[in-house]
C-alpha cells in the first residue's frame, strides 16, 4: 500500500504565494508521473500541473507562468510553488502519483486533499 501525505496550503492573498508539498511512502519501487489537481466547489477536478520522473513538466493554461511543480525522486516528494495567486485559485488541491510497486503493478494514488483559499 502507498500513502500520499500533503502539507501546506491554507489562506493566501491575491498576488501572494503559497506552497504545497506531498510525500509518498509505502511499497514503492518507482514513482512515474506525479501531479497536482484541484477541485473548486461545484466544479470538476482538474489537473494543475504534472511532472515526469525525468523532470518534464506540463501546466494548465490557468496557472502557467505562476505555478512551479518540482519533485525529489530520492525522497518521493512533489511540490507546487504557487505565486501571483488569484481568487480563482481557491480550491482543494490533491496530490497524485503513478506508482510502480514491488509486486510489479502500477497504481494511481491520491492524497487526502488540502484547502487553498485566496482572498481578494
Amino acid at each position: 500500500q502507498v500513502q500520499l501525505v500533503e502539507s501546506g496550503g491554507g489562506l493566501g492573498q491575491t498576488g501572494g504565494s503559497l506552497g504545497l508539498s506531498c510525500a509518498a511512502s509505502g511499497m514503492i519501487s518507482r514513482i512515474n508521473r506525479m501531479a497536482w489537481y484541484r477541485q473548486a466547489p461545484g466544479k470538476q477536478r482538474e489537473v494543475v500541473a504534472d511532472i515526469t520522473r525525468s523532470g518534464s513538466t506540463n501546466y494548465s493554461d490557468s496557472v502557467k507562468g505562476r505555478f512551479t511543480i518540482s519533485r525529489d525522486n530520492a525522497k518521493n516528494t512533489v511540490s507546487l510553488q504557487m505565486n501571483s495567486l488569484k481568487p480563482e485559485d481557491t480550491a482543494v488541491y490533491y496530490c497524485n502519483a503513478n506508482v510502480l510497486s514491488w509486486s510489479g503493478s502500477t497504481t494511481n494514488y491520491w492524497g487526502q486533499g488540502t484547502q487553498v483559499t485566496v482572498s481578494s
